[in-house]
């Protein structure tokens, strides 16, 4: 399935709309203590950011998957949390303003790092010879207008009418799960021939990416003497995905359904492997500790 201007236009709006609720979810407060504590920030955006590629590139060459479906798998592990990180976050009882914080820093940070990764993967995968090129500043334009903009007005409305910022977080939430349903369940349509061949090449990588960034996310939280509720944060921020990007960079910036197959596929196994971080989660963390929102 290649990108069609329905992809091409409705995925930047929908993301647009779902990076402005998670601006609602934001104040100046969560800044300042993050500025006041940073070893979790620190620790959470050197782990999303550069151990999460690092993880896919040795994937892909162990695995020896095909060059298309390397690439994706790199651009996934490069893409920031998701949307429905926060919710994760809150079912497993971890810190909720340290993941809200992480994923916004992280997708003010991808508008950079994005498009680097992804040129490499392309240039150590696909070759030369293809001249497939990911146009950078195209790349840090559309992730400007749907992540730092929308994130800004999200913040504003929540300063402005808190009320309304409460009410629509949830709705957000959800609208975000839909989109990211409809476009693989889109993409799965578009190859339906290839589908098992498909799941066979990129299934094992995006199992093994996802749980590599839950158990990461962890153990480095637990090294860095994160508390629990932190190092789950991290855990899930660096499991679940914000495909939506990825398929938006595979599909209208590089027109390739095979590179977006790896985002297609960890945008469905991240949530019931979610669920069961989240019920880990709720097992080690008990009610009675201190900032649970009950």
């Amino acid at each position: 399935m290649e990108s069609s201007p329905l992809i091409s236009a409705g995925l930047p709006i929908a993301l647009f709309i779902i990076m402005i609720g998670i601006g609602m979810t934001l104040n100046i407060r969560d800044f300042r203590q993050v500025a006041v504590y940073p070893k979790g920030i620190i620790v959470g955006t050197v782990a999303q950011i550069v151990l999460m590629p690092l993880v896919a590139f040795a994937l892909a060459s162990l695995l020896a998957v095909p060059p298309a479906i390397a690439v994706g798998l790199v651009i996934i592990a490069a893409c920031p949390g998701g949307t429905t990180s926060n919710l994760f976050v809150l079912l497993a009882r971890g810190n909720i303003a340290l993941s809200i914080v992480l994923t916004v820093s992280a997708s003010l940070i991808t508008i950079l790092t994005l498009p680097l990764i992804a040129n490499v993967a392309l240039q150590f995968y696909m070759g030369t010879e293809q001249n497939i090129v990911l146009p950078v500043w195209k790349t840090i334009g559309m992730l400007t207008g749907i992540v730092l903009l929308p994130v800004a007005i999200g913040m504003l409305v929540r300063a402005r009418k808190p009320d309304v910022a409460r009410k629509a977080e949830s709705i957000v939430s959800v609208f975000g799960g839909v989109v990211l349903a409809l476009l693989i369940v889109a993409l799965v349509y578009g190859v339906r021939d290839q589908i098992w061949e498909l799941l066979k090449q990129a299934g094992p990588a995006t199992i093994l990416l996802n749980a590599a960034g839950i158990i990461i996310g962890l153990l480095a939280g637990r090294a860095a003497g994160l508390t629990q509720r932190e190092s789950l944060a991290v855990a899930v921020e660096l499991g679940v995905k914000n495909g939506t990007i990825a398929l938006m960079v595979t599909l209208t910036l590089l027109e390739s359904s095979a590179m977006s197959i790896p985002a297609a596929v960890y945008g469905v196994l991240m949530f019931p492997i979610g669920f069961m971080l989240a019920m880990y989660g709720r097992r080690i963390i008990a009610k009675t500790t201190p900032g649970i929102v009950k």
